[in-house]
This record gives structure tokens, C-alpha cells and sequence, in this order.
């Protein structure tokens, strides 16, 4: 089982490969099977490939910038939620989202479920 120190850990590097755009290496924190919700309440990616694509159009087109904003939570089965800003661009704007991601690990360290708690009122537009 893994402990809620290393949880933290993979959470923090998470916002890390963000914040750097580096796709790979947020894809090498996923389980094969895991799941993606981003935002909760929208179809879920299911599978390393749709999770690829969803970052890979996302995060990789956006000029994405992360920062951590506040501790991060951890549990001592296998859970973690990390608060975070990204800051991107969205259909021709510059916005910011303030986003608590939680995550379920599975035993090898690797992300089982990622859920992205977000919306309209977590979400500012700037013209660029």
C-alpha cells in the first residue's frame, strides 16, 4: 500500500508536468485502465489512449502554466487531492481555472481515477 507521503509526492509532480506541458510524463503517472474526469460531470476518458488524447488536445495546444495552492491531501488507501491554478488558453483566451484534481492510486504508485473539480465559478477569461 502506498503511503499518503508518496502519494503527495505523485500529486506534486503531477502539477510539476503540467505546469513544464510535458504530456509524457503525466501519461507515465497513469494506470492503462485508469479513468479521467476533467471537469466532474462530463463523459469520463477511459483507457491510457483517451487519456492521451484528452492531453494531448488540451494541455498540449494551451500553453498551460500550474501552480500549487495549497497541501495536498492524502490518505492512507490509496487516495490524494491536490488544489491547484492552471492558467491556458482557451478558444482564442487567456483564462485561469482554480481546480482541486483528486486521484485514486492504485498498489504500484500509478493513477487509477482522476477526478477535476471545476467550473464556471472556478474559471476566469482575459483577452490575450
Amino acid at each position: 500500500m502506498l503511503t499518503p507521503q508518496q502519494i503527495q509526492a505523485s500529486l506534486a509532480l503531477y502539477v510539476q508536468l503540467v505546469d513544464a506541458g510535458d504530456v509524457d510524463g503525466i501519461l507515465a503517472l497513469y494506470a492503462p485502465d485508469a479513468t479521467l474526469e476533467d471537469p466532474v460531470g462530463t463523459p469520463v476518458h477511459q483507457g491510457i489512449e483517451a487519456i492521451d488524447r484528452f492531453y494531448r488536445e488540451g494541455l498540449g495546444r494551451s500553453r498551460a502554466r500550474a501552480t500549487l495552492e495549497g497541501a495536498i491531501r492524502a490518505t492512507h488507501n490509496g487516495y490524494g487531492a491536490v488544489p491547484f491554478r492552471v492558467e491556458l488558453d482557451w478558444d482564442g483566451r487567456r483564462c485561469a481555472i482554480e481546480v482541486i484534481d483528486v486521484m485514486e492510486f492504485d498498489a504500484d504508485g500509478r493513477i487509477r481515477s482522476m477526478r477535476a473539480f471545476w467550473g464556471e465559478p472556478n474559471l476566469t477569461m482575459r483577452d490575450l
